[in-house]
């Protein structure tokens, strides 16, 4: 399978990516944890049907020391005892940030007092900014039809300057 488009033989695409990485680059240095940040974006992707970023995200997170039980188990994490109480929270604030489309009232007020319980206002900045730039980085994948299997953690380190 091959993308429609080659965003990295482009130079406003590559532009765009690079502040694109240095903004994920805020996310990355926050105090969310890092294990929280894989879950949710791994999710988000899951639910865009994005493979390259599934892809991406599913590596990165076996990379930093995932557990395969634990990555395999993210898509019925409702189901799976292996995720915290606050890993719980945002996912659930993942999905339904991701399913804006699906539900007219957005992110319920169960799930931001859930959120509210276990993060602070900094991590909580950085999870909803995480939810909205995994779901941006998701579409542009899915519109060019970014095909998934080739990626290598830390393949894209160089874009952030």
């Amino acid at each position: 399978m091959d993308a429609r488009f080659d965003l990295f033989d482009n130079e406003i695409a590559m532009k765009f990516a690079k502040r694109f990485a240095n903004a994920a680059l805020v996310i990355d240095q926050s105090p969310l944890p890092k294990a929280t940040q894989h879950l949710v974006e791994i999710r988000a992707s899951q639910i865009n049907g994005c493979g390259f970023c599934t892809d991406m995200h599913t590596k990165d997170a076996a990379a930093a020391g995932e557990t395969p039980i634990r990555l395999n188990l993210v898509a019925a994490w409702r189901e799976a005892t292996v995720f915290t109480e606050a890993e719980r929270a945002a996912l659930a604030l993942a999905e339904e940030g991701t399913r804006l489309a699906d539900a007219h009232h957005g992110v319920s007020d169960e799930t931001w007092s859930q959120v509210r319980k276990y993060y602070d206002d900094d991590q909580i900045a950085a999870l909803v900014s995480l939810v909205a730039l995994i779901n941006a980085a998701n579409r542009i994948n899915v519109i060019v039809r970014n095909p998934a299997g080739s990626y290598e953690p830390g393949m894209f380190a160089s874009m952030t300057s």
